[in-house]
């Protein structure tokens, strides 16, 4: 976890193993002695302090094939800025200022078929670039006019900047390009071709990008053996504002009603259309986890206004599963509610057993305890409803140490169960690869699950009772980027815990 820089203080004083402290302002030498970057132990709670220079505030990230995380851009001398932090126990954080060509404060990060990755817009910033080589400088981005094309402004007496095209919505699509959604417009790019191989329909009813700050999802790929047809893919974006709603917030204090409404559309397939479903809420602000068994759920935001400081009213508390292979009409539920207002500023990630880290909420410029809506410091953790005590007995435990942790594109690998059934009907079994996400503002980067094709499941009828199940590997980067996943055995819709798994 990270933290802005800008504010010079935090809750943990900066160690004095990690001194000396970082110079806040190079003018009047004022020293910033305090803690923004922690590692967060998610079992225990325990933290360890990392030292951060070149503010985070509104950057991107994710992994690399060795399960190292890159994080770019920011604020300020944060914006042109590649950081690197490795999993070594004692490892803290590389910093590199000047790696990038555009500023790249509110963009998107994207891992690419052969691990590498792709920064995408950020604010004055109309275009892309490649993440060059740890230590290497950028001479040129690369212009992408639907970014420049998606800029709100409310008209041409007030120039008022809107914008609604920050931290666009980009998804690797199964064949290799890129889905970027900017503001309620989207189109397919080729990374190698730098082409635009296809344009979209609008999505109406509003804007969907920061500051209108709706949430995107790539659904679950259906990965099947013995063929090599082309995988269907859909992207699901929820909630947002109307277009002007971060105007009326700002200038008025009037906050509009969030959007309530849902878009869905088949990425891979021509003279696509999207569908249009309703949620039970209005949502601005919320985070979008694709669960281990496929479905998808939603935390956080407000039901009126924007993000930005102070540009929203009414908590969004509720909880809500949505079940892509449900029936029409009957694909959401919601779920029990937090009593903790989550609007700008907060976050979540999907755990290894199953259970969603729930983070944040800033809505001021600054720490302040006593406002309305006050800066929060505590986490939670939700449990989706499969992790409920009437189906813990439907629950297989993945064995570990006697399966395969380490796979090849498009190879056969074992996963063995331990388990309270003495069959599993293949039928009724699924085993998933959850990419985990870089989640900030509503946007969560790289996410992705995949449902691979099943080989057998062989069960021994010994003590315990174990059963080996045998699946085929994604056939390409394409499918799945090179680097770790979260592996889950999913009987009758209830995912086991899962295990780190690696392919390359």
């Amino acid at each position: 976890m990270y933290d802005a820089t800008v504010w010079r203080t935090s809750k943990i004083p900066l160690p004095p193993e990690k001194m000396p402290c970082r110079i806040a302002n190079e003018e009047t030498g004022e020293l910033d002695c305090w803690c923004h970057s922690v590692l967060f132990d998610y079992e225990t709670a325990k933290l360890t302090a990392l030292k951060i220079e070149h503010d985070t505030w509104c950057s991107s990230g994710g992994l690399t094939v060795d399960g190292n995380l890159v994080s770019t851009g920011g604020n300020g001398k944060g914006a042109n800025t590649v950081r690197y932090l490795s999993t070594c126990e004692k490892c803290d954080w590389r910093e590199y200022p000047s790696s990038l060509a555009d500023p790249r404060w509110y963009s998107t990060q994207v891992t690419l078929p052969d691990g590498g990755f792709i920064v995408f817009g950020g604010r004055g910033a109309f275009s892309y670039e490649y993440i060059p080589i740890e230590g290497q400088t950028n001479k040129n981005p690369t212009f992408l006019p639907l970014l420049q094309q998606t800029s709100d402004q409310f008209n041409a007496q007030t120039q008022f900047n809107i914008e609604n095209n920050l931290y666009p919505f980009v998804h690797l699509s199964p064949d290799g390009n890129l889905f970027i959604f900017s503001n309620n417009r989207s189109i397919l790019l080729d990374p190698k071709t730098n082409q635009v191989v296809r344009e979209f329909p609008v999505l109406p009813g509003g804007s969907r990008n920061y500051p209108a700050s709706g949430m995107s999802v790539l659904l679950p790929l259906r990965l099947k053996l013995g063929t090599l047809k082309k995988i269907n893919a859909e992207v699901l974006v929820c909630g947002g504002a109307p277009w002007d709603s971060f105007y009326y917030a700002e200038t008025q204090k009037k906050f509009l009603p969030a959007l309530q409404d849902c878009g869905r559309i088949q990425i891979t397939k021509p003279n696509s259309v999207w569908r249009i479903e309703k949620m039970p809420s209005p949502r601005v602000m919320g985070d979008m986890m694709i669960l281990p068994n496929g479905d998808v759920i939603m935390f956080n935001g407000a039901k009126t206004g924007t993000s930005a400081w102070n540009d929203a009213e009414d908590p969004n508390f509720a909880p809500v599963l949505y079940m892509p292979k449900g029936p029409r009409g009957q694909r959401f539920k919601e779920l029990a509610p937090s009593t903790i207002p989550r609007m700008y500023h907060s976050s979540a990630v999907m755990l290894p057993d199953g259970k969603v880290l729930i983070a944040g909420s800033n809505t001021h410029d600054g720490y302040d305890y006593n406002a309305k809506y006050p800066t929060e410091l505590r986490v939670e953790k939700f449990s989706p409803p499969y992790l409920d005590p009437s189906v813990a007995g439907l629950r297989q435990q993945i064995l570990v140490e006697f399966s395969d942790k380490e796979m090849s594109y498009d190879q056969q690998f074992s996963v063995k169960v331990s388990s309270n059934e003495p069959k599993l009907n293949i039928d009724e079994v699924k085993v998933t690869m959850y990419a985990p996400a870089f989640t900030t503002h509503g946007i969560s980067m790289n996410q992705r699950l995949l449902i691979l094709g099943l080989v057998d499941v062989v069960s021994n009828l010994s003590t315990p009772i174990v059963h080996n199940i045998i699946a085929r590997a994604p056939r390409s980067g394409e499918i799945a980027p090179p680097g770790y996943y979260l592996l889950s055995v999913v009987y009758k819709r209830v995912p086991s815990a899962s295990m780190w798994v690696h392919i390359k």
